[in-house]
């Protein structure tokens, strides 16, 4: 059974063709004619958004829409690197990098489900260094001094990370390969201070290394990223909502990086949008749910 008109639903934001030999083989983000909403194609800032069929997908029951809208980039971004970039295994310790940004509130989530044992993230303010503790950090770093690899290294014993989630860049990734151990893996997907970076390539090679790029993630991905807010252990991070015309509002919000969490913009009334939607009844005794 198809969606039905009114039906609670979510948007994956990448889109592509769908009939290429990479959609084929569920890697939608290598498709030639890949792209993400509010990036090269309209976007989100609207009342009204035409998209794909195959891009919509049912809203995680008990969530409500102001909720979703903060899981699709984010959660698919965060679970693309620490699964099938960085192979994120238990037991391995993780440095994930400012963690007020709507990625690495994901990331941190992600990383406690996929059993790492430490967790160590980093953001400047203590209120922010809270925050990640409460998502599941094991341990918070003050980023804002530069050189956070040393504390990195006191905290694991000498040994240093297995993995880095990193999206900064510059010195930031810099001092990140200093944080890594032996076989450790830096998994980037952004460079928002700075794109250029200096790399000591004989510890690369010597270390054995690996410095691993990451955009989004597959449509396949984020249907199995979806099941934990289902079931519970993830859940979505929104610092606040505006309405649809304070958008200006909420770009200076991301730009002075006083948030945790995402910044969600409503359409129409916001208690409709901030409050879960009935459970759907099924008609038929064997109808479970509407297929993505």
């Amino acid at each position: 059974m198809d969606l039905t008109p009114g039906e609670p639903v979510l948007v994956a934001p990448g889109v592509s063709c769908g009939l290429c030999p990479a959609c084929l083989a569920a890697n939608d983000q290598f498709c030639r004619s890949y792209g993400i909403f509010g990036e090269d194609r309209d976007g989100g800032y609207a009342e009204y958004v035409a998209v794909p069929r195959r891009n919509i997908l049912c809203l995680p029951e008990g969530l409500s829409y102001v909720e979703a809208a903060g899981i699709p980039l984010v959660f698919l971004t965060a679970w693309h690197m620490l699964t099938a970039r960085a192979e994120l295994r238990p037991l391995e310790d993780v440095l994930i990098h400012a963690a007020g940004s709507g990625v690495s509130s994901a990331g941190i989530q992600i990383a406690k489900l996929l059993g790492a044992r430490k967790i160590i993230a980093t953001a400047g303010t203590e209120d922010k260094r809270l925050q990640a503790v409460q998502l599941g950090a094991t341990h918070t770093l003050d980023y804002s001094t530069g050189k956070f690899a040393s504390n990195v290294r006191k905290i694991t014993a000498g040994k240093g990370v297995e993995v880095v989630f990193e999206h900064v860049g510059g010195l930031v990734f810099e001092e990140s390969l200093k944080a890594l151990a032996w076989g450790g893996r830096v998994v980037l997907c952004g460079a928002t201070s700075e794109a250029m970076a200096k790399v000591n390539l004989r510890a690369v090679f010597f270390k054995s290394l690996s410095i691993l790029g990451s955009t989004m993630g597959s449509l396949a991905e984020l249907r199995e990223v979806l099941r934990f807010f289902d079931t519970g252990p993830l859940k979505p991070v929104v610092d606040r909502t505006l309405p649809l015309e304070k958008a200006p509002e909420a770009q200076e919000l991301l730009t002075d990086r006083t948030l945790f969490g995402k910044v969600v913009l409503t359409v129409g009334d916001p208690e409709v949008a901030c409050s879960p939607p009935a459970p759907k009844t099924a008609t038929n005794p064997n109808e479970s749910e509407a297929t993505p």
